[in-house]
């Protein structure tokens, strides 16, 4: 049997997952935590890694390895290899002001024709900006800039700090995909290259950037082994590679946080900035939208109410769909999509009939899917076709979030059996480096629930609607 290992290295954990190249079968797997916090030292990814491989096996008779990782975080290196400062992840906020100031520089219908998106706090592009102007002894350093799955690759190949890696501090062998590249804000999806005009707004000056690897190809092997290095991927594409998406299939992922995307033929341009126009790990593009507010959404309602999440999905089911007129705006955290930082949550249509234990389930669930229905229409008017809705993540295993998506979106619903998809992708992208095709490895169904579109929950929602003008960039 040969196996391949992927390695999910996402903001709380690392997993890894060793399956057979062929089949795909499940083999061994491990995690390990990473540190809390919006800023982080890498090697505590590095550490974890390394325990998590442990924890899996060890590496015996593993073949092929590909990294993917949380995508957009600034790994700024000195000439020497090492670590500057701590590296800022894609949720660190500091750098939204910065944000603002580079699409104020470049506008935002440049800005998205150039790189595929308009960046916001999150982008590598913003977080560059902000060691500029913010720290600008660290910025002066700043010899190459790496992103998480980036410098996760570089030392798993042997290479870093003089003093920690048997190759050296080589710049020049970072390495990334599209996906990743895509989350930079200076790399065109569009033409495949770096826009160097970009990269030097951003920090000031002309720095190395990994060299882009295509789908499949090689990155090297692991230092002192034969095993193949493939090229990793941000953990969006990641999942998409591991669930197998197809043209026609729209991933909704409700987490902590939610994402739509969907794999397309067609890098999308949104001047709004309401769609990331990133590329995917097969060669073709993945636009996505993230809400800041899903999972947790249920979390704070089944608190108000002293219910877990699965009587909170009874109480919601024995409320009729559209919750009596009750709806939940669930900006509980400000939002993402649409772009409203300081917004909080509100509750519109409450009366004595509606003020009941199940009407408020019934509007926590269809405030959350009605924020990911939206961003589904965001996505569809960039040309993407939906056939059906790939619903994952933890709260889709619950049978309320399945039948309340079931009569909030227009396309089918699939649930798919749980997983590791991100570590389950980079696996897939590992067999592929290593046996220099694409694996097609089964992924079965764990509910499909019957088609059931109710268009009332989305015509009370888009009643409340914030205004156009209250979503700026």
């Amino acid at each position: 049997m040969t196996l391949v290992a992927g390695v999910d290295s996402s903001t709380q954990n690392c997993k890894v997952v060793l399956r057979d190249a062929g089949s795909g079968a499940l083999v061994r797997s491990g995690r390990a935590g990473h540190p809390p916090g919006t800023e982080v030292d890498p090697v505590r990814w590095w550490e974890a890694m390394r325990a998590a491989f442990s924890r899996a096996g060890g590496l015996d008779e593993v073949a092929a390895i590909s990294v993917a990782g949380q995508q957009h975080g600034l790994i700024p290196l000195d000439s020497a290899g090492r670590v500057i400062r701590p590296a800022l992840l894609w949720n660190d906020t500091r750098s939204a002001a910065a944000a603002r100031d580079l699409v104020g520089e470049v506008g935002a219908g440049p800005y998205a024709r150039r790189a595929g998106s308009v960046p916001v706090a999150s982008f590598t592009a913003a977080k560059l900006r902000w060691l500029r102007d913010h720290e600008p002894g660290n910025a002066a350093e700043v010899a190459a800039v790496a992103l998480p799955h980036d410098w996760l690759t570089w030392r798993l190949r042997g290479f870093g700090p003089a003093a920690s890696s048997p190759l050296g501090p080589e710049l020049g062998e970072l390495v990334t995909d599209r996906s990743e590249a895509s989350g930079t804000a200076y790399w065109n999806p569009f033409t495949g290259e770096y826009d160097q005009e970009l990269l030097e707004r951003a920090l000031g000056r002309a720095v190395i950037v990994p060299r882009v690897l295509g789908p499949g190809e090689r990155a090297g092997t692991a230092a002192g082994t034969p095993i193949v290095v493939g090229p990793g991927a941000g953990d969006n594409a990641a999942a998409a590679l591991g669930l197998d998406a197809a043209r026609g299939d729209v991933v909704v992922s409700i987490g902590t946080s939610g994402t739509v995307f969907a794999v397309t033929d067609r890098p999308a341009c949104d001047e709004t900035g309401t769609v990331a126009g990133f590329a995917d790990a097969t060669g073709q593009f993945l636009p996505l939208i993230a809400t800041l507010n899903a999972a947790r959404v249920l979390d704070a309602v089944a608190r108000l109410l002293d219910v877990g999440h699965d009587e909170l999905g009874l109480l919601a089911l024995d409320s009729p769909p559209g919750a009596g007129g009750l709806v939940l705006q669930p900006y509980f955290e400000g939002e993402r999509t649409p772009n409203l930082p300081d917004a909080t949550a509100t509750l519109f249509g409450l009366t004595l009939a509606s003020a009941t234990r199940p009407a408020l389930a019934r509007a926590a669930f269809e405030g959350m899917l009605c924020g990911l229905a939206d961003g589904l229409d965001a996505i569809r008017a960039q040309g993407v076709k939906a056939d059906r809705v790939l619903l994952i993540g933890g709260a889709a295993q619950n049978t309320a979030v399945q039948r309340i998506a079931a009569q909030t979106f227009e396309p089918p619903v699939v649930v798919p059996r749980p997983g590791e998809y991100v570590a389950d992708g980079a696996a897939a992208q590992a067999a592929w480096a290593l046996m220099g095709e694409r694996p097609h490895w089964p992924r079965s169904v764990a509910a499909e629930p019957p088609p059931d579109h109710r268009p009332l929950i989305r015509e009370q929602y888009a009643r409340h609607a914030p205004p156009p003008t209250a979503q700026p960039l």
